[in-house]
């Protein structure tokens, strides 16, 4: 068995990746969705490579086995091979139990710091209300627009929960620039309305809450009155795009 632990490694780790990419949007959890192709090239060609390192190991089989009958076992490598295996564990986890996308926790990690946009005037919002935004382009309005063009409009917004201090909440997105290792959180404190469950998926509708002076952590994280607060099923692709 020890000479096909190369095929099985090669096998576990392509069939992982062909089923989060090719069989599933599960990659989203991970990736943007611009990698698919690569993810599902690189799937295909590790599983074609498990094949023909499986096809090798059993025409050479033969041949070691008359060598072990000519000279004896050779237990000298007998740890590697084993600890080698140890290696097969993610793939194999990552094929039965995919671990879920970034959530409260990260968002909780993150602290107050934002990176520098300048304060000035954002173009117009569309016509009429609701006006449905990205949780990051509330935020970017609510701390940098000169213009205050959330004033007075009616906004909604989709997100994940995550709880502060007390009694605040807040409903929180992930913005990725490739994957899920540089995730930054953007969040909005959502006041007047109850606390769903953390990790809880909604959708709230409400008018923004002026807080503090334009780009001062004291305008972070701004604050939303919140009208309704919907329960809403987790996206495929949970994460927001820069």
């Amino acid at each position: 068995m020890r000479r096909y632990g190369s095929t099985v490694l090669l096998l576990l780790v392509g069939a992982a990746v062909l089923r989060i990419s090719l069989f599933s949007a599960l990659y989203l959890r991970y990736v943007q969705s611009g990698l698919r192709p690569y993810l599902v090239a690189s799937g295909a060609l590790l599983v074609l490579l498990g094949v023909a390192a499986g096809v090798r190991a059993a025409r050479e089989a033969p041949d070691e086995d008359e060598d072990l009958h000519d000279h004896g076992h050779d237990h000298s490598h007998a740890t590697g091979p084993r600890l080698a295996w140890l290696l097969a564990l993610p793939a194999a986890a990552l094929l039965v139990f995919p671990p879920p996308a970034l959530g409260s926790y990260s968002a909780a990690r993150e602290d107050a710091q934002r990176a520098a946009q300048g304060i000035g005037t954002f173009p117009a919002l569309p016509a009429g209300d609701p006006v449905d935004l990205s949780v990051a382009a509330f935020t970017s309005r609510a701390i940098y627009d000169s213009g205050h063009s959330l004033k007075g409009r009616t906004v909604r917004l989709t997100g994940f929960v995550t709880h502060g201090g007390g009694d605040r909440w807040y409903i929180a997105r992930l913005l990725v620039s490739c994957c899920a290792a540089d995730a930054t959180t953007s969040k909005v404190q959502i006041r007047g309305a109850d606390a769903p469950a953390t990790d809880t998926w909604v959708t709230v509708m409400g008018t923004w809450r002026p807080k503090g002076r334009l780009g001062s952590s004291a305008a972070w994280p701004p604050a939303l009155d919140a009208r309704t607060v919907r329960r809403v099923e987790e996206p495929s692709d949970p994460y927001e795009k820069r």
